[in-house]
């Protein structure tokens, strides 16, 4: 008799232990799949549910993009950057970040995109995705008024070159013009205006770059320099993102090509080169 009250009692005591597992695998279920949706949820999801589009950019890169006399973020990449941000249905938010430190900042999250003349390379597509180009540059070399001695990049070797720190004209200088040209040293830099203060002054004997960057630096600044010789390469810029966000790039592509095909596009780029774009 007592071992049948027992063993009555071990299987009402299962029969609850089951019933409690069986809760319990249900609640971490739903809490799973709770967490999988929001993770799940794509980065243009995200941008819109927010509300907000979180740039990154210089701020020190006029005419592309810098602080105006408002304390305001402005300039043509910012003006790309608010369109975009509009025809999204959101506000943007803009982050100013050394480039140097830019893709960094993308990886952590600190920002969405990249609008900030990141040139579109195959190094960088392996640690982000871009857009279709948005403008392209056309690089030239860049020294004093009374230099003649350097007319190209060929005439380099032996002397001293700024450049922007962390830059595709970087990489250009390091693993493609030096071996090609000779031995020159490379002194870099985290914005334009400085770069052009030393070669003004003579510290540096030319930089590269291209003339629509350094045309307002030179005019604000009276800085004795000149462009000389072809220009030595174009590059095209996009904007960048995290790598896996196919839904958000195909959407950035589509705005960009309705801001093409609107005049919108066109607009932007006469307001802050005061020409058509090149086809």
């Amino acid at each position: 008799m007592i071992m049948k009250k027992k063993s009555f009692l071990l299987g009402i005591l299962l029969a609850v232990f089951a019933i409690m597992l069986t809760a319990c695998g249900s609640d971490a279920d739903k809490q799973e799949s709770e967490g999988s949706n929001t993770e799940g949820s794509s980065l243009l999801d995200q941008i819109k549910e927010e509300g907000q589009l979180k740039v990154g950019l210089m701020g020190t890169y006029k005419p592309y993009n810098f602080i105006n006399e408002d304390q305001e973020m402005d300039g043509f990449d910012a003006d790309i950057a608010k369109e975009v941000a509009n025809r999204l249905g959101v506000d943007v938010e803009f982050v100013a970040q050394e480039f140097s430190g830019m893709i960094a900042g993308l990886q952590s999250e600190k920002f969405d995109v990249v609008i900030s003349q990141m040139t579109i390379t195959d190094e960088r597509k392996e640690q982000m995705d871009f857009s279709d180009p948005y403008i392209t540059n056309q690089v030239k070399v860049i020294v004093k008024e009374d230099n003649d001695s350097i007319k190209s990049v060929e005439d380099f070797k032996g002397e001293n070159i700024g450049v922007g720190l962390g830059t595709n004209d970087e990489t250009y200088l390091r693993t493609e013009l030096m071996p090609e040209v000779g031995d020159f040293t490379i002194m870099t830099y985290d914005d334009v205006i400085t770069t052009l203060k030393d070669l003004d002054t003579g510290r540096i004997n030319a930089t590269i770059n291209n003339i629509y960057a350094i045309t307002p630096v030179v005019e604000q600044n009276g800085f004795k320099i000149k462009a000389v010789g072809e220009p030595i390469k174009s590059d095209q810029a996009g904007i960048a993102t995290r790598k896996g966000n196919e839904e958000l790039i195909e959407e950035l592509n589509s705005i960009l090509a309705e801001m093409k095909e609107d005049g919108t596009y066109n607009e932007i780029f006469v307001k802050w080169f005061g020409e058509e774009p090149q086809a």
